[in-house]
């Protein structure tokens, strides 16, 4: 008997928004029926991945740079992670994924979308998540969440306001354009709250 299809669902938002916060939980919860729940990360997810990831996230370089060192990363953590879990049934959960690199390098640092989408289609084909959830707040909150860390913030964390709010607009762009996969979910409300949005944001999936 072939294995149950996978599903591919990845979080997104602007830093600060949440997303670490609620990832362990909402792989408990998609795991609770049985299933197994692979939870991976962006840029990571391999071993090669994660240290381009250290690279990326401590050294400056130029927009065009960063956006091809984010694909290298992406091109070894979708053959040797994502597509391998799903082609035995597992449902992946990815803590960034392509979304990213159009509002973090597209719209935040101006790197051309036609650039960006042609080398997804280039790492990724056949590869579009099921689900995104696509956490959101504003730079208020965020700023407060990431100084309440208490740790020292890496370099996008640490951008300006101007920055943010681009970000943040380049991820409402791609939302109102595909807003059957792309889920906002209102990351300022309290924790319940948040989560109620999640369940039913996934619930169509089979989630539970």
């Amino acid at each position: 008997m072939p294995a149950a299809k996978g599903r591919f669902i990845t979080l997104e938002g602007v830093d600060g928004a949440g997303k670490s916060v609620h990832l362990p939980w909402i792989a408990h919860w998609l795991q609770a029926p049985g299933r197994e729940v692979l939870v991976t990360r962006e840029p990571g997810g391999t071993p090669l991945a994660e240290k381009l990831r250290t690279l990326v996230l401590a050294e400056a370089m130029d927009p065009l740079s960063e956006t091809l060192v984010m694909f290298a990363a992406r091109a070894d953590h979708v053959a040797r992670t994502i597509q391998p879990a799903l082609a035995r049934g597992a449902w992946v959960l990815c803590d960034r994924f392509t979304d990213s690199t159009c509002a973090y390098q597209g719209a935040g640092k101006r790197v051309p979308q036609t650039l960006i989408l042609r080398l997804a289609r280039y790492v990724h084909p056949d590869l579009q998540p099921d689900r995104t959830l696509l956490f959101d707040c504003s730079f208020e909150v965020s700023r407060q969440r990431l100084q309440a860390t208490g740790r020292d913030l890496d370099r996008f964390e640490r951008e300006t306001r101007e920055f943010f709010d681009r970000v943040r607009a380049g991820y409402r762009r791609l939302a109102a354009a595909e807003p059957e996969r792309i889920r906002v979910i209102d990351a300022a409300q309290p924790l319940e709250h948040v989560r109620a949005q999640v369940r039913a944001a996934l619930a169509d999936l089979g989630g539970r």
